[in-house]
């Protein structure tokens, strides 16, 4: 008994040599199941079956209890009901069984009780040393190894792949192995996690990093429950070379609450998630289909060196299509050299245009060797990155099945000698046929993506994991020596302007001149001294929006308007609490922009860049980055807004100078990372940008 090292467990759990199903019964859909798929599926080991009256079970001999059993077990596969299943932890470590795939329910999920029976399980495990997966989940298939402990029928055949898949709903793992044999894509393993008392997602992927029969790792995710434990395992994953594709649900707030009552699980901001699995390298798709399809793609074709894509296709309505689909996906269909047209021109019929995508034209049909020709061609073209290839596996087999085979066996060879890779795309989305899958063992053939729609998400995905594991692992930005500031010790509640724009300047940041001031007098003489017109603003303790209370009076010309305002703005604040005035120049042109760093709960501080101003609540247009952040990952940011082309001098306006925007914005958050767990959110909206003068005109710092 006692503390276990986790990977190893993990591996354990995983590959057993003996199974024991716990619950085993003739009337349970479950325990017939399991026990149906191991014997099925290959499982080599002996199965035991426990079943406290004895006697037959499945047509073979039941022990009444695990300390009967007549041999030692690796794996006990429990299904007895809930409040059995902690008896049976006891009896199992007493007979030195560690591993367990726990399929009960009615634990965490289902309310308080379950919860705090569930809180015993995981006790007892700890203390024991136990590996649990579940409670709440089918188990798992290790199609690798032939071990199948699952509580639902596998449909043969089992295709052994490299693809390792870990859902945290058992409901879809069904459904996503369906799908992943419909499109011959092999599965390493494939995991229902139920409530993760034990073993959790980042254990699994850790597992399958380690694992060499896995090169892709596809995730169903209702929620992230240990930021820190995921960001670790996605980060090896991403220096292993193994991608992380992942289907994040929660995107709407009635999919947070339903989630949230599924798993009993939080779910975090969705923006933030999107932020942090960008920092880790994690592919991030929207559907069952582009998770398995992306993760099929990338398990086959491995990393793609950069966005330019030449298209060879038979089809000038798929031309069309794959054109349309690779500007949303950020690739570039860049025309082919002159040599390569030259080339085209020679090989194509008369009447075919040579441009990319290239459509070889029907006469494939005549010339089956146009379409290998053509591809050779496009392959060889120096401003190509990697060639698309249109082409679907035949359904069915035709009275001669020779031609097809030598058809798609030559083009196989020309694949493996292409000198840049070569994605292969289907038309549709279609299950694979029996005919297609022979075809493809027979020849060699490689994995064909399922249909042009999915097909280019799965490219666009491939090209950006490949870009950004190539950034991330040469750089890593550190949030460098702290900032010193001072007057924030101790600080609590809401710091307005006056107070925040004093610690901003204290960390040598570009902040616009200010004089707060008590009186008529002061406020004129502040004016006098900045120059007309001004601004004049409210001022007092934990006041976060001045505007609410009309708090803000612009485009002060004189004297007599500044005495005004401050009237004005003194009656707004009667009754507060260090109430005075705020006096600046007014600034005019350029952008506005809002640069604001808030503290996730979940995955800590977490940087914002979009258009400010009266912009911020109106457009909604921002990017988000996980902290610490160097300029170059602002810059990136500032580039994915909708309204980036403002920066760049629409309409006749000054440029702004990125690099001075960058800089600034960088040296904020480095300040918000100095100030301690106690900063909730700094924000600094507007920060005025005018070519190269980037200056921070108004912010709020909120303390927990």
């Amino acid at each position: 008994m006692g503390s276990r090292d986790p990977r190893a467990g993990v591996r354990a759990l995983f590959n057993p040599g003996s199974i024991a199903l716990v619950g085993a019964s003739d009337k349970s859909g479950w325990s017939a199941s399991t026990f149906g798929n191991l014997r099925a599926h290959g499982f080599g080991g002996p199965v035991h079956l426990v079943n406290p009256r004895g006697g037959l079970v499945h047509g073979h001999p039941a022990h009444p209890s695990l300390a009967e059993l007549p041999g030692p077990v690796d794996l006990a596969y429990v299904m007895v009901p809930t409040r059995a299943v902690l008896p049976v932890l006891r009896d199992g470590a007493a007979a030195g069984i560690r591993n367990y795939v726990v399929l009960t329910a009615g634990f965490g999920e289902a309310g308080a009780d379950g919860a705090r029976l569930e809180a015993e399980v995981v006790a007892f495990a700890r203390e024991a040393g136990l590996t649990v997966l579940g409670p709440n989940g089918n188990g798992y298939i290790n199609a690798a190894a032939g071990i199948t402990p699952y509580g639902l029928p596998i449909p043969p055949p089992l295709l052994r792949g490299p693809v390792g898949v870990v859902l945290q709903s058992g409901a879809l793992a069904s459904s996503v192995l369906a799908f992943s044999q419909a499109r011959n894509i092999g599965l390493s393993l494939l995991t229902s996690m139920g409530n993760e008392s034990l073993v959790t997602v980042p254990d699994v992927i850790d597992y399958l990093v380690d694992d060499p029969a896995t090169r892709v790792i596809a995730l169903f995710l209702e929620s992230v429950r240990d930021p820190d434990a995921f960001a670790r395992a996605a980060r090896r994953a991403l220096e292993a070379g193994k991608p992380v594709v992942a289907l994040k649900i929660g995107r709407s707030r009635l999919a947070s609450r339903t989630a949230r009552a599924h798993t009993g699980a939080l779910v975090g901001d969705d923006a933030v998630v999107g932020a942090a699995f960008r920092r880790l390298g994690v592919v991030r798709v929207r559907s069952l289909e582009d998770l398995i399809v992306t993760a099929g793609l990338l398990a086959s074709a491995g990393p793609l060196p950069g966005p330019r894509i030449g298209v060879v296709t038979p089809s000038g309505g798929a031309s069309e299509i794959i054109a349309d689909r690779a500007e949303d996906e950020g690739l570039d269909l860049p025309p082919f050299a002159p040599s390569t047209v030259e080339a085209l021109a020679e090989i194509l019929p008369p009447f075919a245009t040579v441009q990319n995508p290239l459509d070889v034209t029907g006469y494939v049909l005549i010339d089956r060797t146009l379409l290998g020709r053509a591809l050779d061609v496009v392959a060889a073209d120096p401003g190509i990155d990697a060639v698309m290839l249109l082409t679907d596996l035949p359904r069915f087999a035709p009275p001669d099945p020779s031609v097809p085979m030598a058809t798609f066996a030559a083009h196989a060879r020309r694949i493996a000698a292409s000198p840049r890779p070569v994605v292969v795309v289907g038309n549709t989305l279609t299950d694979v046929s029996e005919f297609g899958r022979s075809l493809q063992e027979r020849t060699g053939f490689p994995h064909v993506v399922g249909g042009i729609e999915h097909g280019m998400q799965a490219i666009g995905a491939a090209v950006r994991w490949s870009a950004g594991r190539e950034r991330a692992l040469a750089r890593r930005p550190e949030a460098g020596e702290p900032v010193a500031v001072d007057g924030a010790a101790g600080a609590t509640g809401v710091w307005a302007e006056h107070r925040a724009a004093a610690l901003l300047a204290g960390a040598g940041l570009p902040v616009v001149p200010s004089a707060l001031v008590d009186g008529e007098d002061a406020a004129v003489a502040a004016a006098d001294r900045f120059g007309y017109p001004v601004v004049l603003k409210a001022a007092a303790d934990g006041l976060a929006h001045k505007s609410d209370i009309g708090g803000v009076r612009l485009g002060l010309a004189g004297p007599d308007a500044v005495r005004a305002a401050y009237r004005e703005v003194m009656a707004a604040l009667a009754g507060r609490d260090g109430a005075g005035a705020l006096v600046q120049p007014q600034r005019s042109g350029g952008v506005e922009l809002l640069a604001g760093i808030v503290r996730d709960p979940a995955w800590g501080l977490t940087l914002a860049v979009g258009l400010g101003g009266v912009w911020v609540e109106a457009l909604r247009d921002s990017a988000l980055r996980l902290l610490p952040v160097d300029a170059r990952d602002v810059r990136e940011a500032l580039g994915e807004l909708r309204g980036a082309a403002l920066l760049d001098g629409a309409r006749g306006t000054k440029p702004a100078d990125l690099d001075a925007v960058a800089g600034v914005v960088a040296r904020v958050a480095a300040l918000a990372a100095s100030l301690g767990d106690r900063l909730e959110s700094l924000e600094i909206n507007p920060l005025r940008v005018d070519g190269a003068e980037v200056e921070i005109l108004d912010a709020l710092v909120t303390w927990t």
